[in-house]
């Protein structure tokens, strides 16, 4: 995939995960990887903006394994920010397509 598609999109992929149930950094990067290329140092930069904008909120939680892990969960302001960005999205990617005919 075009890595400038990808950047763009990424925000959005990390919110929608988030917003179906919270997840830790590592768990998000397994997930998304199974449809995009993509490795953990794009995942954390965005999961600190989005901490930082207030679109979500970390809590630790005891792992099995190790030392606890840190899951983020959207907040409010992350799904008023996930419904915009859908909405942003599907048009854009309408008019694109009305292009490409």
């Amino acid at each position: 995939m075009n890595a400038q598609f990808k950047k763009g999109i990424l925000e959005l992929c990390v919110l929608s995960l988030i917003n179906r149930k919270d997840c830790y950094g590592y768990e998000l990067v397994e997930e998304m990887s199974k449809t995009i290329d993509i490795t953990e140092g794009s995942i954390y930069p965005i999961l600190r903006r989005l901490t930082l904008d207030g679109y979500c909120e970390t809590y630790l939680q005891e792992s099995s394994g190790g030392p606890p892990r840190k899951y983020y969960r959207i907040s409010k302001e992350g799904q008023k920010a996930l419904r915009r960005l859908m909405k942003d999205w599907n048009e854009f990617i309408s008019n694109v397509s009305r292009i490409l005919k």
